[in-house]
């Protein structure tokens, strides 16, 4: 095919409208329908941002002209929409995690490659100006060869902004699960693979309260750790420390160095696409890089791939990439039940940084 390249939204939940906004606006991409099982809330969101068409998700395989679906739909049905859509014969984009544990992600991963589809899984923070910039920094030694990372996001938890956080709390949420593919994905482009993890998890309290919303006052039960560390080995000999916590009154977030031979760089906050890289050199010496580059937020990996596709090149935030996350992600929550450590068998080539002149609300197609 040639030309515009169709997209339909499934999940029209708190997380649609920013894609939304950002996905109507990319000349590359015709948003053609918006699918939910509330088909009213679809049709109130298709409207709201002047999409044609909503309804069912059934409905939304059913046009030939989509080829990709953008999956926003909670991380318990990841993997089941996804094959839903690549079974259609369409490529798909989909919120993060890849899936909840690694054996029906391989199933995915297999079932795109025999229909020659790609399935591509955020997050698209790194193709933003912040990330992109602090990776080029890295990438042409500014700090030497990068040897160590650390990676923290601390904070009370969700619950008291979020108007329905159960899912957070649920299989597939916690700190690890919902925030840990930010921090986890920025160290292994910049690290490239994990090799190995070592981690210790814990729960603070067995049930939380919704303090916001219609459900404020709400007591739901708590099934997954709510602070997670870990000790990440690289293939490469690097190593990286994490720490993603629910259960800290002091806020931590954004919070990524890595330390080489010449130096350290304090990168911008992995979850947001812009933000400023700091390098500490000799002598006490700060210098700040200024972010070059796409500032547009969610959905800017939906047009990078579609870009891929026409173009028949990799995407830069491959499905590769995210399952290899996904791995490390699981290794870390058995190793921190076992307690010892856990291998990680996939490995990913990190992308080549993008052109800091690229910009995905440029027509190209």
């Amino acid at each position: 095919m040639s030309g515009r390249v169709g997209v339909g939204v499934v999940g029209a939940g708190t997380i649609s409208d920013q894609y939304l906004e950002n996905l109507t606006a990319f000349p590359d991409l015709d948003v053609r329908f918006v699918a939910d099982i509330d088909t009213a809330r679809a049709a109130s969101q298709a409207e709201k941002w002047g999409i044609a068409g909503s309804g069912t998700y059934d409905e939304l395989l059913a046009d030939d002209a989509i080829e990709i679906v953008v999956n926003l739909t909670i991380p318990a049905v990841h993997v089941e929409v996804a094959l839903q859509a690549v079974e259609a014969g369409k490529h798909v984009w989909g919120e993060k995690p890849y899936a909840l544990d690694v054996e029906s992600g391989r199933v995915l991963v297999e079932a795109a490659k025999a229909k020659g589809v790609r399935v591509a899984v955020a997050p698209d923070t790194i193709l933003g100006a912040g990330l992109q910039t602090a990776f080029r920094a890295v990438r042409e030694g500014e700090i030497g060869a990068p040897l160590t990372g650390l990676a923290l996001f601390q904070a009370p938890g969700p619950e008291s902004w979020h108007p329905s956080p159960e899912f957070l709390y649920a299989k597939g949420g916690g700190p690890l699960f919902d925030i840990g593919p930010y921090y986890l994905t920025t160290l292994v482009e910049v690290f490239g693979s994990v090799r190995r993890v070592y981690a210790h998890g814990s729960r603070s309290r067995e049930s939380r309260v919704i303090g916001s919303g219609p459900k404020a006052g709400t007591e739901f039960p708590v099934e997954v750790p709510t602070h997670v560390s870990a000790l990440l080995e690289f293939v490469s000999g690097a190593s990286a420390q994490i720490v993603f916590s629910f259960d800290s009154k002091l806020k931590r977030t954004g919070f990524v160095e890595i330390a080489g031979t010449d130096g350290t760089a304090v990168f911008p906050d992995p979850n947001t696409f812009e933000g400023e890289t700091v390098i500490h050199g000799a002598d006490d010496s700060e210098r700040v890089i200024e972010a070059v580059g796409s500032r547009y937020t969610r959905g800017t990996g939906v047009a990078e791939l579609a870009q891929a596709i026409r173009a028949g090149r990799p995407e830069r935030v491959p499905g590769e990439l995210a399952f290899h996350v996904l791995e490390v992600m699981v290794a870390i929550a058995r190793s921190a039940e076992a307690g010892e450590p856990v291998a990680v068998t996939s490995e990913v080539t990190p992308a080549a940084s993008l052109d800091p002149e690229w910009d995905p609300s440029v027509a190209t197609l």
